[in-house]
């Protein structure tokens, strides 16, 4: 019998059983892998996977798939594969999930087994195939990655990485031909250019190289690495003040991207600049990095997956690939496998800074809090004018309920704000107010949710607050009343704007109003206990005594505030006076603590 921890893997893929598995060859899971040191009593031992039994392996991995936990999928799919060797689908899986784990070495091997099995797999070529191109086996490298080939995105990636095998192999122009002879949708000459002109750049043809960058620039000079390709050889060619022009002109674009910054620096000094890639393997996992990115921004998140691990595995320090991976595990609900991504962003680079920033929050939501604060203190305390920082540091404090500690936090960023932009300053004001409330500092929250009425007026989020906090003060009900409304009459499908409004009804004696607009909150967000519990006490209100009970039941259930528990059980058990109070009031769920500002 395996050990109890594991229960939860078997016990749960139970349910699996009576469900078909779709068998799309070469399709990728979008796992995403959680790697032990604080989930280490998790993860599946050597001993654990032992004691398991081909289906209990089976049930577990395909569990561990459903909860994009590639890591145990693929310890799991191997486990069961050990005990029944010629399943092909184990196998399979087994492949597919180590790749998406990032474990490529051992994904090679299962890669060579499944091309056995069937030669036209285009996935296991491909992972060969990069393998080939790392271990500098170029022929073989162009063998396979050519028979990777099978749609737009794939044509594309194995020709760049075919690109890439030839230079490596000695033959740049054949390289470059490759490429050049691609045919495809309009947006492959862009990736086209900026490939053969980093590949003619490293043969030494310096003016060559400078057409396809120019070229690839003009066709879009927003994209972060093409950009980076033409000023760095302006730098090396031409002369700084033309590059420094180029790194200017996508700063206007996008404000102090710190890869930009450290461009513009060293252009100003006068340096000119190596090229983006140094080797036929950088090359290749610039290209992979490059169409990964782009797949997770757009929703490919499965094959986006295997390319970012793919560009890792042949430079493990690229910084923008493995900021894109992070992303995309957060973008799935896997911010524990994100964390592990940030830390591992080499502390020279401009973007660590960057990683620290999201590293700090991913650990926030995994309740590594104290961590998280430490880490952006750290940044803060390098750079007291960054806002982005400070904001994180803030927000994170006030999720935690320090309420004295981000008043001051966002106060810090209030002191360095920019002139001019009433909108992003708007939800300084916001925040700090919500934290001087919290902090019983009523004169302070209030100014500054005016303040940030003034710089937006009629933000939902700020109406809401401070209508809410009048009202339920019993001060300027008419001006109050009138904000919560217009608060809903922008977001009438926010839960809790709306319970707002049925609770401030409730504030000023109109039961029934309170219960209808209560009632429409429930429908928004069934499961808060706070909107449950002040429908339970306007139905007490209006003789529904029993669906009264039913409601406070219901939100007893939904685990409230721990210091919201007795008084919602005191009301099961004895219902309310006239002069009892409802939890609610205190709980400020008008506000969400901001959520949504």
């Amino acid at each position: 019998m395996f050990s109890n921890r594991f229960n939860r893997w078997t016990v749960a893929a139970i349910a699996l059983m009576g469900t078909a598995i779709a068998t799309v060859p070469g399709a990728v899971l979008a796992q995403t892998p959680d790697h032990p040191s604080d989930t280490a009593a998790q993860f599946p031992t050597r001993n654990d996977l032992k004691s398991l039994t081909t289906s209990g392996s089976y049930l577990a991995a395909r569990h561990a798939s459903v909860e994009r936990d590639a890591a145990s999928a693929a310890a799991f799919y191997r486990s069961a594969l050990r005990t029944d060797p010629k399943n092909n689908e184990l196998l399979d899986r087994a492949f597919i999930s180590s790749v998406a784990d990032g474990d490529i070495d051992e994904a090679v091997k299962l890669a060579e087994r499944v091309l056995t099995i069937d030669k036209t797999n285009r996935v296991a070529r491909l992972v060969v195939g990069v393998h080939d191109l790392k271990m500098k086996k170029y022929a073989s490298a162009q063998t396979n990655i050519n028979q990777s080939i099978r749609g737009p995105i794939t044509d594309l990636v194995a020709t760049l990485l075919s690109g890439w095998a030839a230079y490596g192999a000695g033959d740049a122009k054949g390289g470059v031909a490759t490429i050049d002879k691609l045919a495809g949708p309009e947006w492959y000459p862009l990736f086209k250019d900026f490939h053969a002109g980093m590949i003619l750049e490293l043969s030494g043809k310096e003016k060559d190289a400078g057409i396809r960058f120019e070229r690839a620039y003009k066709l879009d000079d927003s994209m972060l690495r093409v950009t980076e390709a033409y000023a760095r050889w302006l730098s090396r060619n031409k002369d700084s003040a033309a590059a420094t022009a180029v790194y200017q002109a996508f700063d206007k674009k996008l404000a102090r991207h710190p890869l930009i910054v450290e461009g513009l620096r060293d252009t100003k000094a006068g340096k000119k600049m190596p090229p983006l890639a140094d080797s036929a393997q950088a090359g290749a996992a610039e290209a992979l990095y490059g169409i990964g990115a782009t797949l997770t921004r757009r929703g490919g998140e499965d094959l986006a997956l295997v390319y970012l691990q793919l560009s890792l595995y042949l430079q493990p320090t690229h910084p923008l690939a493995l900021l894109s991976l992070a992303d995309l595990y957060e973008s799935v609900k896997r911010p524990q496998m994100a964390i592990k991504v940030y830390e591992r962003v080499p502390a020279t680079s401009p973007l660590k800074r960057n990683a620290q920033i999201q590293l700090a929050i991913d650990l926030d939501s995994a309740d590594r809090t104290d961590e998280a604060i430490k880490i952006l203190k750290g940044v803060t305390s390098d750079d007291s004018k960054d806002l982005e920082a400070i904001m994180a540091l803030g927000n994170i404090e006030r999720g935690r309920k320090k309420f004295g500690d981000c008043g001051a936090t966002y106060s810090r960023g209030i002191d360095v704000l920019p002139a001019g932009n009433d909108k992003a300053n708007s939800v300084w004001y916001y925040y700090r107010g919500i934290c001087e409330e919290r902090s019983k500092e009523w004169s302070k929250a209030e100014a500054d949710m005016k303040k940030a009425l003034e710089l937006q007026p009629d933000q939902p989020h700020v109406l809401n607050y401070l209508g809410y906090s009048w009202i339920d003060q019993g001060v300027n009900l008419d001006e109050g009343m009138k904000m919560i409304k217009r608060a809903v009459e922008q977001r009438p499908d926010d839960g809790y704007i709306v319970d707002s409004l049925g609770w401030a009804y409730y504030r000023i004696g109109n039961y029934e109003e309170a219960v209808k607009n209560l009632e429409r909150a429930i429908d928004l967000k069934p499961e808060d206990p706070t909107i449950n519990d002040h429908l339970g006490d306007a139905y007490w209100r209006v003789g529904r005594t029993l669906e009264a009970k039913f409601q406070w039941a219901h939100a007893r259930d939904l685990k409230p505030e721990p210091e919201e528990l007795p008084k919602i059980e005191a009301k099961i058990a004895n219902g309310m006076t006239d002069d009892s109070n409802s939890s609610a009031a205190q709980a400020d769920k008008k506000k969400d603590d901001g959520k949504g500002g």
